[in-house]
């Protein structure tokens, strides 16, 4: 079945054809963090859609090359870094790790590339392509010293986000990366320094500056993935003006179309609301860790509404992630005991899982790729309750769950047993052969304080990490 993506420029579902049909390559740019401070969920909601969208493209046979930009210089990292009396380098190399970290910690695949904004030849490249659309008099040099891209050379900004230009009113130019969606104006390619940079600046052909942010996606994309990209993505807001900018002046300078498909993922809100440190509903991963909470059940939590509808983040939600995650553990669990040795048969319950692939075959259709994940949970459980499942069918179920979970990357790790939880499980089984079964409890209890939960069955203690 042929993938279907919602494509922010055309604003409709159009079937996936990457440029290079004969490797089946897909070249994908993913827009990534500002490394100024530690990512908050929703920066990482953008990024398990993303990670999403490669590993089920992977799955059906296609080959992505990623790029993920760090965005390492802009009024935010140098505003921070002058706080923190550090070196910009110095300051952003905490935020960078951080990242990566978290990155493993949501299971999210490393793209190919990590550009960061800062290294030379990046730097080089946004000068060069200045240059070039100043040759072209799409770019000039202002009083201020900072040099400008003429959106009036462009008639075609405005249409990913699907404004009228003509019907709003320019504002004069904007120096600023941070200025607000209503300001229309040319944006800024080279920023003059100036004393709040302190020593953050690079020589040009326009004298000491630093590159505006909208260059540097431009020009760290077509360095690496060339001058046409298959996929770009990114978060909603960044359709205006950033994604606006990076086709402007990447089309002037290439004279080729930028990217085929754009998608862009939604808002997350936090019990309702916007997120805010003031509300006190702001979340890093590492709040969700420090209570309680894994990386694996944050994903889930992240992962399972559609990128293109609003997600509504809650505690609440994150236990009902947990409740789900030991449902699928369990189940992996009872069909990787009934397989035992078994080569894989075919058997109809296979039908789930090709269910899974088509729903996400459409626009990631991830809630409707899940009611059928659950579906074969609940109907292999039953043929298993019924002694109706041959171990070579269960075998199948395994191998088709491990396909399912190459994209949605769910399953648990395995994870070394203590020396001190297996001894306290020894003692508790001494505990109910003697019928010690307040002893026995309190054993139990024992072993969930050390982050394991023990489940008696008719082959003997079970142990799964809590």
């Amino acid at each position: 079945m042929a993938i279907r993506l919602f494509n922010t420029y055309s604003r409709q579902l159009e079937e996936f054809t990457p440029l290079d049909t004969a490797s089946r390559g897909v070249k994908m740019y993913t827009c990534g963090p500002t490394v100024y401070n530690h990512a908050h969920i929703g920066n990482f909601r953008a990024y398990l859609f993303e990670d999403l969208l490669q590993r089920h493209l992977e799955a059906r046979g296609y080959a992505v090359e990623r790029v993920m930009n760090l965005t390492d210089v802009d009024d935010k990292t140098i505003r921070g870094a002058r706080t923190a009396g550090q070196r910009l380098a110095d300051f952003t190399a905490i935020y960078k790790d951080a990242f990566f970290q978290d990155l493993d910690t949501l299971r999210i695949k490393r793209a190919q590339h990590f550009p960061a904004a800062t290294e030379p030849q990046y730097i080089e490249r946004m000068i060069a392509m200045i240059q070039q659309l100043e040759s072209l008099g799409i770019a000039y040099q202002a009083d201020d010293r900072s040099v400008y891209f003429r959106l009036s050379k462009f008639p075609d900004y405005g249409k990913l986000a699907h404004l009228n230009l003509d019907e709003l009113r320019p504002t004069g130019r904007i120096a600023n990366d941070e200025y607000e969606k209503e300001s229309i104006g040319d944006f800024a390619l080279w920023k003059a320094w100036d004393e709040a940079d302190g020593d953050v600046a690079w020589d040009s052909p326009w004298g000491r500056g630093r590159p505006g942010w909208h260059i540097e996606c431009s020009a760290m994309a077509t360095a690496l993935l060339g001058p046409e990209i298959d996929i770009h993505c990114g978060g909603v807001d960044n359709i205006f003006p950033h994604h606006e900018a990076e086709i402007a002046q990447s089309e002037c300078c290439t004279g080729k179309k930028f990217v085929r498909y754009w998608l862009h993922c939604a808002h997350l809100m936090v019990d309702g609301q916007k997120m805010s440190k003031k509300l006190g509903n702001f979340y890093t991963l590492r709040d969700l860790i420090e209570k309680g909470f894994t990386g694996r059940e944050a994903r889930y939590a992240l992962l399972t509404v559609n990128y293109r509808l609003p997600l509504n983040f809650t505690i609440p939600g994150m236990e009902s992630a947990r409740a789900a995650l030991k449902r699928i553990d369990e189940w992996v669990d009872r069909i990787t005991a009934q397989a035992g040795s078994a080569s894989p048969a075919a058997t109809p319950l296979s039908t789930f899982a090709e269910k899974f692939f088509a729903a996400l075959d459409e626009d990631l259709n991830i809630s409707g790729a899940l009611g059928p994940l659950f579906d074969l949970i609940r109907e292999s459980n039953a043929a298993l309750d019924r002694g109706d499942l041959a171990p070579a069918h269960a075998a199948q179920l395994l191998a088709d769950w491990r396909q399912i979970d190459s994209v949605l990357g769910f399953e648990r790790e395995a994870a070394a047993i203590p020396a001190e939880v297996l001894a306290l499980v020894e003692e508790r089984q001494q505990a109910r052969a003697s019928k010690e079964w307040k002893k026995s409890d309190e054993l139990r209890d024992a072993i969930l304080a050390l982050g394991w939960m023990v489940k008696d069955t008719k082959d003997g203690p079970k142990l799964t990490p809590r």
